[in-house]
């Protein structure tokens, strides 16, 4: 069946018909035929899961039913992207294929540029448009906070009508096993789909913000009092407009409402910081594709392994390292795929350190775990929490005082490691230290792989002495230039001498990071 002025629009990681500015683009120019490619090459990938596909799959049912609301719905086609759309062509005729700029993985990079050079060799045009804050080809941060308010506050654009294309075969939407990806229990995943995100963000402003601020730093409290929208926005289920839209208007609302919780303004507040730097980490790896499997600053070549020790790894995959508040954490990670930032960045920062397991591998199974795996903000957080940035300070958590502190009473690590029921509470995140310990480890609970402090001694000198190398410095101000924030112009023009100025190392060592698990 040939169609005239077919328009293609390829879904990736922007899966909702509102506020899609790809859908509504195409759908103005003629009739649309809304695609999804099922890649298993993709899905087979060190940093992907049954989880994230399962949520992926939840969403893509759910848009199916919005886009055949709207007049014609989700084709959904597996095989490799170019002899899909060259099906497509053959069976059709010539066609626009458009697509929103996505900023994965280096698997995605590499198949994106082969589907440019497809549709150049087919004569056939490749529109990409702007999915949220992150800028293409961008040559300097100055000014891209401005930049970024400016594209947050254009208007959402409507979901549009779309022609039906008739008998066209819409296809199945695959199981995780019909991908042949590894079983996995996750039964306390957020389940997919835009009504699941509109409603955790509806609670979150309405409900759940006012002890954000402090609740975040804790796995506990956090679960409920971050606004789990991440998965939501890495999957596309919800615009990064839209939630920056409704966080402003709530917050206007509150400034009427002076009854309300105190501490919902700061809430609020502290959120919109938090939507800022989910794209500034992003651009990091749009800026810097290679930050994803190489150091960012190349002194630490070399530093750690290139192949972790297979116990270690294998230990701090399964939460099984003798450390238990690291445990607690991984297998909280393992049952829900979710963790709030501070404890991501904890972990991963005793898998660098601690450990010393090389952070490609260790951030390959945090990837796998996140329902919300956001490649831009994973990689490059795992580099930063890796100290192989050359811009952060290196920051080696002591994972036994971050027990005490996030975990006062013991009922996050107690609720994960019910092993240790025999150790008293004073011991719980020691527990080499109860009267009780041969009793339990070794047996129940697995002896430390580490001696936490030692290991942190060993790791802090190793990666102190690369850094007082003699062109450290230089090649790290270079680095901050491309990548640090401008904290100046968020709201403003962009036109402040702070915007303008160059970061320092000094200055960039001062800023505490943020990931996408905060939001």
């Amino acid at each position: 069946m040939r169609l005239r002025d077919l328009q293609v629009v390829w879904f990736k990681r922007d899966l909702r018909s509102f506020d899609n500015r790809a859908l509504a683009a195409a759908a103005a120019r003629g009739p649309v035929l809304p695609l999804y490619v099922v890649e298993p090459e993709l899905w087979a990938g060190r940093d992907m899961s049954a989880r994230q596909w399962a949520f992926v799959a939840e969403t893509l049912v759910e848009l199916r039913g919005e886009l055949a609301r709207l007049g014609q719905g989700l084709v959904v086609r597996q095989g490799e992207i170019c002899r899909v759309l060259e099906r497509i062509r053959a069976e059709h005729g010539a066609f626009t294929l458009w697509a929103h700029e996505e900023t994965g993985n280096g698997w995605t990079y590499a198949r994106d540029r082969r589907v440019a050079g497809w549709c150049r060799a087919a004569g056939l045009a490749f529109c990409e448009i702007k999915n949220h804050g992150v800028t293409r080809a961008l040559a300097t941060r100055n000014g891209w906070a401005a930049s970024w308010d400016s594209f947050m506050g254009e208007p959402l654009t409507a979901a549009p009508r779309l022609r039906p294309l008739g008998d066209l075969t819409l296809g199945a939407i695959p199981s995780a096993k019909d991908l042949g990806l590894a079983p996995e229990r996750c039964d306390g995943r957020q389940r997919g789909g835009r009504r699941a995100g509109l409603e955790r963000l509806h609670s979150f402003l309405n409900e759940r913000a006012p002890p954000y601020r402090k609740a975040m730093s804790s796995p506990l409290a956090g679960a409920r009092h971050c606004s789990r929208l991440s998965p939501y926005l890495a999957w596309g289920a919800l615009s990064m407009r839209e939630v920056h839209q409704a966080n402003a208007r709530r917050r206007v609302a509150l400034a009427e409402l002076p009854n309300e919780d105190r501490r919902f303004p700061g809430a609020l507040k502290a959120f919109s910081g938090r939507l800022h730097w989910h794209c500034h980490f992003i651009q990091k790896l749009e800026d810097a594709p290679r930050l994803e499997y190489e150091n960012l600053h190349r002194a630490y070549d070399g530093l750690r392994p290139a192949t972790a020790d297979a116990t270690r790894l294998g230990a701090f995959s399964e939460g099984e390292t003798g450390l238990p508040f690291v445990d607690a954490c991984l297998r909280s990670l393992r049952a829900t795929g979710w963790l709030n930032f501070r404890m991501r960045a904890m972990v991963q920062a005793v898998a660098s350190y601690h450990l010393w397991l090389p952070w490609q591998e260790s951030g390959a199974v945090l990837a796998r775990l996140f329902t919300d795996y956001e490649p831009g903000i994973h990689w490059s957080q795992v580099q930063m929490q890796s100290g192989t940035t050359g811009m952060n300070t290196v920051r080696i958590y002591n994972p036994v005082k971050q027990g005490y502190d996030q975990d006062p009473t013991g009922a996050f690590t107690r609720r994960w490691l019910p092993e240790l029921g025999p150790i008293d509470d004073a011991f719980v995140q020691e527990p080499w230290r109860a009267p009780n310990a041969a009793q339990v480890l070794g047996r129940a609970y697995p002896e430390p792989v580490v001696e936490p402090a030692s290991a942190a001694q060993a790791a802090r000198e190793a990666v102190w002495a690369v850094r007082k190398g003699p062109l450290f410095r230089e090649e790290a101000q270079r680095l901050l230039v491309k990548h640090a924030s401008r904290k100046a112009g968020r709201s403003g023009t962009g036109r402040g001498r702070a915007n303008r100025a160059k970061p320092s190392v000094a200055q960039a060592q001062m800023r505490f990071s943020f990931g996408q698990d905060d939001l």
